[in-house]
């Protein structure tokens, strides 16, 4: 066999804390024999849901720590403070070289103060994006970025795309992914400064497929592999669309039962209906990468089921195994050596 690909998990982050976390986790190693899972938290409360779960014992380690970040917290001075937290404890992990990629639902702004602070970034890099994928016609389209930088430059948009591109490419598959600008027009005199500054960079941009302005609206429809917008509007535009996609789900939802013959209707379409609304389910995409660091950090949702833990420790199993931080260490290191 193989090296274990090891994955510290923060079973205390996330408002479905410790139980969807750890049953996400042992999901993930019934999933697959190359994992190895380390829960770092409280152990009392991970272990009674462990009693009640079937696991390869010798592919799971329960890590003690006493305490936890809450959603609320400011992050800079939860990670300061909180030195035995579940995030901070696991996070060691990964920069001890004692795992591979560091997971967690828990506060966004602390994963990425953490994973720039304690795991590091990598040379090269100015900003590191969240990278989540937007469920959409075709697939999911890599949103750069999700709401780690509210504000950038335009040359940060041109590192997105790279890093967007490489990520794609090695831990996806995606031979040349296409990439967009997120704007309020196809047109190229249309958009802000920013958008404005940014888009003859990318045209110039070596490595990266880029095909022009993205509306938001077309991004469900697949318009590119990949979108490059600031973290304000990227995650104004993914809680928008989470939420709708939720109230529709809830609107066909409600409509199927609402009398004998839709109740009917619904059983004779269930299977069809069920595999449609699976590919708009964000959680079937595992979590969303900070790109740029060190090592692996994902995070997912706060309100993360066990099938989004499961497929994000998945996804870090590919990811590790593909080598993609090498090969991103590789190709924004060499861009750095070339500005210098």
């Amino acid at each position: 066999m193989s090296r274990l690909i090891k994955v510290a998990v923060d079973a205390m982050g996330g408002d479905n804390a410790p139980a969807e976390i750890v049953k996400g986790a042992v999901k993930a190693l019934g999933a697959s024999e190359e994992l190895f899972i380390f829960l770092v938290g409280d152990e009392t409360r991970i272990r009674q849901v462990l009693k009640k779960a079937n696991y390869p014992q010798d592919r799971l380690e329960v890590v003690p720590a006493s305490e936890q970040i809450e959603m609320s917290e400011h992050p800079v001075n939860a990670i300061r403070r909180k030195k035995d937290s579940s995030m901070v404890v696991a996070m060691r992990l990964v920069k001890d070289g004692k795992a591979d990629a560091f997971l967690s639902a828990g506060n966004s702004g602390a994963v990425l103060v953490g994973g720039i602070a304690i795991i590091g970034k990598l040379r090269g890099i100015d900003r590191t994006p969240f990278g989540a994928m937007v469920p959409c016609a075709k697939g999911a389209t890599l949103l750069l970025d999700s709401g780690a930088n509210v504000d950038v430059r335009a040359s940060h948009l041109c590192q997105f795309a790279r890093l967007g591109t490489l990520y794609l490419k090695h831990a996806v598959g995606i031979a040349d992914p296409t990439v967009g600008i997120m704007n309020i027009g196809a047109e190229e005199e249309k958009g802000n400064a920013l958008v404005q500054e940014a888009i003859p960079l990318l045209k110039a941009e070596e490595g990266i497929h880029f095909i022009g302005s993205v509306e938001a609206r077309d991004i469900p429809q697949s318009a590119a592999d990949i979108v490059v917008c600031d973290g304000f509007a990227g995650n104004i535009f993914l809680k928008t669309y989470e939420g709708t996609s939720k109230l529709l789900m809830h609107i066909i939802k409600s409509m199927l039962v609402s009398s004998f013959k839709m109740k009917l209707g619904a059983l004779l379409i269930k299977g069809g209906l069920k595999q449609t609304l699976a590919k708009f389910d964000a959680a079937e995409h595992g979590g969303a990468p900070l790109l740029g660091c060190k090592e692996l950090v994902i995070k997912c949702h706060g309100n993360a089921t066990a099938k989004e833990i499961k497929n994000a420790c998945m996804q870090c199993l590919s990811y590790v195994k593909n080598d993609v931080t090498g090969i991103i260490r590789s190709n924004m290191g060499t861009a750095a050596q070339k500005e210098e």
